[in-house]
């Protein structure tokens, strides 16, 4: 590869981290401040704003699809390791790069699910937050899946990177 090319996608995964830590950042501060703001107005002034409780449930959704994208993107993502502790360095990464490419179809086949379920939503023009297209409310489920499905194929190929440097390394020595 280019240098040119490796700055570009350098460049690109930066702000990729930006905008999610972005996104993160203000999706949880507007959750509280709305929570906080509702139980306000519902404890002393004794109302409350109708969407408020199914636009927090909404944030929830894409605060965990925007987080579950942020964790796999660091490689610190929830993972059941047992193998790690008794098999030697290579087979661990093997191991990694199998599970990796599992979890990414997996998630392959979620986000082309999730897609085909917001058809529906568009097909039947389903609602939410009085007026709102839901599928713009849950677009981000098929999008979240996709990415993370990626970043799972980008953690396998770093693995076989690795194992691939490191075997010629010692067949090197």
């Amino acid at each position: 590869m280019s240098p040119g090319l490796i700055a570009a996608i350098h460049r690109l995964d930066r702000f990729g981290r930006l905008l999610e830590n972005a996104s993160l950042v203000v999706m949880l501060s507007s959750m509280i401040v709305l929570a906080v703001s509702q139980i306000v107005l519902r404890e002393v002034f004794n109302t409350g704003v109708i969407w408020a409780d199914e636009l927090l449930k909404l944030m929830v959704l894409w605060l965990a699809m925007i987080g579950s994208i942020a964790a796999c993107r660091d490689n610190r993502h929830i993972r059941i390791d047992v193998l790690s502790h008794v098999l030697p360095g290579w087979l661990v990464k093997a191991s990694r790069v199998l599970v990796d490419l599992f979890a990414a179809a997996v998630c392959a086949i979620i986000a082309w699910q999730a897609w085909r379920y917001l058809e529906l939503e568009i097909e039947f023009d389903d609602r939410v937050l009085v007026d709102t297209p839901a599928w713009v409310a849950h677009i981000v489920v098929p999008i979240a899946f996709a990415l993370v499905s990626y970043r799972f194929v980008i953690l396998a190929v770093k693995d076989v990177g690795e194992i691939v440097t490191n075997s010629t390394e010692r067949a090197a020595e």
